[in-house]
């Protein structure tokens, strides 16, 4: 009799095509997620009555709420523990994104069985099906309903809860991305509030947003150092970030593109009305140096400039950013013959390489470089003042010099060397 019932039939294909995929860890990018997830639903809420003299539309997640609060020995039941956490989540404004919510955290924590399970022992609850219609109030259907449910649970969910800020109006996930940049005066994000969502309408030319190259126009700020932005009111983003000045920020961003290079579909009807509100708005396809096609070497997937090594100076005892111009100087009277050189640029230090050998001339941690800066009167040159001597008060400094291709590139890897150090002082 269980076999007539359709859904039932669904989620048997599902489950086993869970299994058939023979995967250790079962995470969002699992093709089986979404159908499971969205025939689960279905089950949920088909024969679901609604409320007093039906002038209350009830959803699955309006019993799950109502579940019992305490275990038999009087303590907070686990189940209870999930509510509470799907109830205090930021990101979630309506009963099905709270009920799609608790559905994810539950095939996480193996604990959907459990549900089905209390809602079964819950008459009052369970009054709530209309047994001619649903599969969870009839009798028949309820069996192999959680049969399944325990082969489901065979499988190790590790699905992301805080890609959650979407689930009010689709299964369908974007994807998410971390923006981390050290403190700075401007980021260069022009933001736009519609609906509770912050978008990025525009990454300005130069800005220390674009040469992190990670923000796209037209992808969301999802939170600001752990602060959702799910409902955010008019401004709220740039009061998070006056109180951050000077602070490490990091960023959650939902991606506008899937990993396919579709729009994400969810965001269809927000980036028309911005597309009505400002004609000259576009979604940014690529980052500028990528759209510009400009060609940089790379290392083990690192961004390396090709330069010109003019030369090095001694500076003396002091290393500030005010020596830099004479250090300069002193590196172009030398006349020595320019080398060609990578620079690359990394998490801890910066490292030179003859470009035809690829021999380390130097490797400086950002610790020994005390300044970083270019000549005003020619833009494209720039210099770095390292330590060369360390010994207290009696510590000497030297100017190492290159030449960039532009002063656009001279820019771009003096804002990379400030980010990779934030006490070092620079100015471009």
């Amino acid at each position: 009799m269980a076999g007539k019932e359709p859904l039932l039939g669904t989620l048997k294909a599902c489950v086993l095509g869970l299994q058939a995929s023979g995967s250790d860890t079962v995470t969002d990018d699992s093709p089986h997620v979404t159908p499971l997830c969205d025939i689960l639903e279905m089950i949920l809420r088909k024969g679901l009555r609604s409320g007093a003299l039906g002038m209350k539309r009830r959803d699955y997640w309006h019993w799950i709420e109502d579940l019992p609060q305490h275990d038999s020995c009087g303590r907070l039941s686990y189940l209870s523990v999930m509510v509470e956490k799907t109830n205090a989540c930021p990101k979630l404004l309506t009963a099905q994104g709270r009920g799609r919510y608790f559905l994810r955290m539950a095939l996480n924590g193996k604990s959907l069985v459990t549900t089905i399970q209390h809602l079964q022992h819950t008459c009052k609850l369970l009054e709530r099906y209309d047994p001619s219609m649903s599969v969870l109030g009839n009798e028949d259907f309820m069996e192999p309903f959680l049969c399944l449910l325990l082969v489901a649970s065979q499988s190790n969910f590790s699905l992301d809860l805080q890609n959650s800020s979407f689930l009010d109006e689709s299964w369908i996930l974007p994807v998410c991305t971390i923006y981390q940049t050290v403190p700075c005066r401007e980021l260069g994000m022009v933001l736009r509030y519609l609906e509770g969502r912050v978008f990025v309408i525009q990454v300005l030319p130069d800005s220390q947003a674009e040469v992190d190259e990670v923000v796209l126009a037209g992808d969301v700020i999802d939170e600001i150092n752990g602060v959702s932005m799910r409902n955010a009111y008019n401004g709220q983003a740039g009061n998070i970030l006056n109180k951050l000045k000077g602070e490490p920020l990091i960023f959650r961003l939902i991606r506008w593109r899937r990993k396919d290079g579709e729009l994400f579909r969810p965001l269809i009807p927000y980036i028309k009305i911005v597309q009505e509100k400002m004609p000259t708005f576009q979604l940014q396809q690529e980052h500028r140096s990528q759209e510009s096609g400009e060609q940089q070497p790379q290392l083990e997937g690192r961004l390396m400039y090709a330069l010109q090594y003019l030369g090095q100076a001694q500076l003396g005892t002091f290393g500030g950013k005010e020596v830099l111009d004479m250090g300069i100087t002193k590196v172009r009277n030398q006349n020595c013959p320019p080398q060609d050189v990578l620079f690359d640029i990394r998490e801890i230090e910066i490292v030179v390489q003859e470009k035809s050998s690829n021999e380390v001339l130097f490797r400086h941690q950002y610790p020994e470089i005390s300044s970083v800066g270019r000549r005003t009167d020619n833009r494209h040159v720039f210099a770095l003042c390292v330590v060369e001597k360390e010994a207290g008060p009696d510590t000497t400094f030297k100017c190492l010099a290159f030449d960039a291709h532009t002063p656009k590139e001279c820019g771009e890897i003096i804002r990379r060397i400030a980010t990779g150090f934030r006490h070092t002082e620079w100015f471009v």
